[in-house]
């Protein structure tokens, strides 16, 4: 072979040059993930690390922005949709769009999708809608909620989206807190149990997996979200973002151990809370993000802000934003939700790290844990959406664990005035029964807030079984079923109705609007009761996120059921109330007399209640069941 000319060497040597630089670890799914991490950040300049840290909504989301300010996350808040009814094909063909704008900078880092889906894929139109987390406390079932886990995964892979902010691991200490309803129990023993949910959203952490570290499979499963640290269940008079006044080991005994198994089953992020803690706001608490959070419990996951959550830091909101850009990431926060203000914040958070008031090791630990979690998920290997998962939302398989769980969630309070014997399991062959209530026939008040709309909405606003049409399948077909919302006694009384069922409750609500002083339902519902239960007999289904006033009413009703915020599977309501199945729940929050003993919780010292924690009567199915 005859010597290489200059020009041959030359092209052979580009050449060789391209292929090597063409290899980059963090591309490499076979290097280990802290070996891509260190790799990527390498390669980095510090608008592409802040990029990073900035979760922007999808509102003001475009492929051009992700690629021009190298955005890293969006959000969906509640009601944030790309249009009404939009189907799963829609919401994959958004999703890509936002994400071929971040796979279309220099590095090519793709970005991580959020959303509430925080009892099923509730934004999405057609989803199930899961009981909300005070149903699911009840149940004290573990097993049940990691299959709720996993098909809420399941329903929101199936519309692009591969991250929720769910478990809500609150510790609601007071129902006069509009939020109440998102939180399992009054106990943190059951809230610890609930945790299981995270191996169902996120996949089981595998023998051998190093410890505190976020773990997601790939395919199938979705990063979860802890929240909302710390406290936030406690706040003085249930006042939602008020400050919890406590002692460390009070904290540590009732609000803190549900972290502890959230960041042993390997959740991927944990969310800080609104609230204060002994006057300090949470977004802005060194010492519990950083000092205990991270360094004590050696979280490896990333912390991430509520929503304009650092705007808070200031009175009023976004006031000094310099000062909550600075004060937040200082305290420990990695990425922040933004959600619009994005070209404020950056610029904010640039100037900060070049006048060196926030060193660079700040933002490194922040980027390093972004991307250890996206590079954990499988983000780099499949960063787009298809259509595999779409036939999950709103399943049949799906809508019947739902139903399940609404099943397991019920609450017996009463069963039978004095002398006239038990009115529940309801007979099913009857002339003629009545239901009423605004409850009865309505999916939007089942599912209460968080659902397709942030504060929810009553109506029929998706596809599901209200509790009328629930009681029309259940009973035989010779039983004429009458619905009037809120009948006169002297219709009641000319129509000679077998007995009742009056279905009444709370409208939606979220977070502070839900905030309640007396607990007390519409006038319109007590004259419900009173109308129909002093005429018939009468069975009460309260449709509600917590316990309310009821005690007044107590002695007109037959039979009483907390059924809390079911969804919208409302068969399974008619499933035991007409005996297919029995009565199983048993609160998992005390169920007071008045507001004016709260807050009240079971082992204070002053306890009396007019249902006490664990209680709940219980009923045998008329058919025994070889699966029960």
């Amino acid at each position: 072979m005859g010597r290489l000319t200059a020009a041959t060497a030359v092209a052979l040597w580009l050449w060789t040059a391209a292929v090597a630089a063409e290899y980059m670890k963090y591309k490499d799914p076979k290097q280990p993930v802290e070996v891509r991490v260190r790799d990527l950040m390498s390669r980095m300049t510090l608008a592409e690390k802040i990029g990073q840290m900035t979760q922007i909504e999808r509102e003001v989301s475009s492929a051009d922005v992700i690629h021009k300010y190298l955005i890293g996350s969006i959000v969906s808040g509640g009601g944030s949709v790309p249009w009404p009814r939009a189907t799963a094909e829609d919401w994959i063909d958004m999703v890509n769009v936002f994400q071929k704008g971040a796979l279309s900078t220099r590095l090519g880092i793709p970005l991580i999708y959020g959303i509430d889906a925080i009892h099923g894929n509730n934004n999405a139109y057609k989803a199930t809608i899961f009981p909300h987390n005070v149903g699911l406390g009840v149940t004290r079932d573990p097993e049940l909620l990691k299959r709720i886990g996993a098909a809420t995964a399941l329903e929101a892979r199936a519309t692009g989206i591969p991250y929720t902010f769910a478990p809500c691991i609150a510790v609601c200490r007071d129902p006069r807190w509009g939020r109440c309803y998102e939180s399992y129990s009054e106990d943190h023993e059951i809230v610890q149990m609930m945790t299981e949910i995270i191996p169902g959203l996120q996949g089981e952490v595998p023998q051998n997996y190093p410890n505190n570290f976020p773990f997601v499979l790939p395919r199938g499963k979705v990063a979860g979200c802890s929240k909302h640290f710390v406290g936030d269940g406690g706040t003085a008079y249930g006042i939602n973002e008020n400050d919890t006044v406590i002692e460390w080991n009070e904290l540590e005994d009732i609000h803190m151990p549900a972290y502890l198994d959230s960041i042993r089953k390997g959740v991927a992020t944990i969310m800080i809370s609104y609230s204060s803690l002994n006057g300090i706001r949470m977004h802005a608490n060194y010492d519990l993000i950083t000092g205990y959070l991270k360094n004590t419990l050696k979280f490896e996951g990333f912390v991430i802000s509520d929503m304009r959550g650092i705007d808070r830091l200031t009175d009023p909101p976004h006031s000094n934003y310099t000062y909550s850009v600075q004060t937040s990431i200082l305290a420990g926060l990695d990425m922040i939700m933004v959600p619009t203000a994005y070209e404020e914040f950056i610029t904010d958070l640039t100037l900060l790290v070049n006048a060196n008031v926030i060193p660079m090791s700040r933002i490194n630990d922040a980027v390093r844990r972004i991307l250890r979690v996206k590079f954990i998920m499988g983000l780099f290997e499949n960063p787009l959406a298809d259509l595999s998962f779409a036939h999950y939302l709103g399943s049949q398989e799906h809508r019947e664990l739902a139903r399940e769980a609404v099943r397991k969630s019920l609450v017996l309070l009463k069963n039978g005035k004095d002398g006239d014997g038990p009115l529940v399991p309801l007979p099913t062959r009857s002339e003629r029964i009545l239901v009423a209530g605004s409850h009865a026939d309505d999916i939007g008040n089942q599912c209460g807030g968080w659902t397709i709309d942030w504060e929810g909405h009553s109506g029929n606003i998706t596809v599901g079984t209200t509790i009328l049409t629930a009681v029309r399948n259940s009973v035989n077909p010779e039983t004429k079923v009458v619905y009037n919302e809120n009948p006169e006694a002297e219709y009641l009384k000319s129509n000679n109705f077998s007995y009742a069922i009056v279905v009444i409750g709370e409208p939606p609500y979220v977070e502070s609007s839900g905030d309640s002083t007396t607990l007390t339902l519409d006038k319109s519902a007590y004259a419900t009761i009173t109308n129909v239960c002093g005429v018939v007999r009468c069975v009460v289904v309260l449709v509600t996120g917590r316990p309310v006033v009821i005690e007044p009413y107590i002695g007109e009703i037959d039979a009483l059921v907390a059924a809390w915020l079911p969804g919208t599977e409302g068969q399974g309501v008619a499933d035991v109330l007409f005996g297919e199945y029995g009565f199983t729940g048993r609160l998992a929050r005390t169920w007071f007399r008045t507001a004016d003993q709260l807050p009240m919780n079971v082992g204070d010292a002053i306890y009396d209640p007019l249902f006490p924690f664990g209680y709940g009567l219980m009923t045998s199915p008329r058919v025994v069941r070889a699966s029960q």
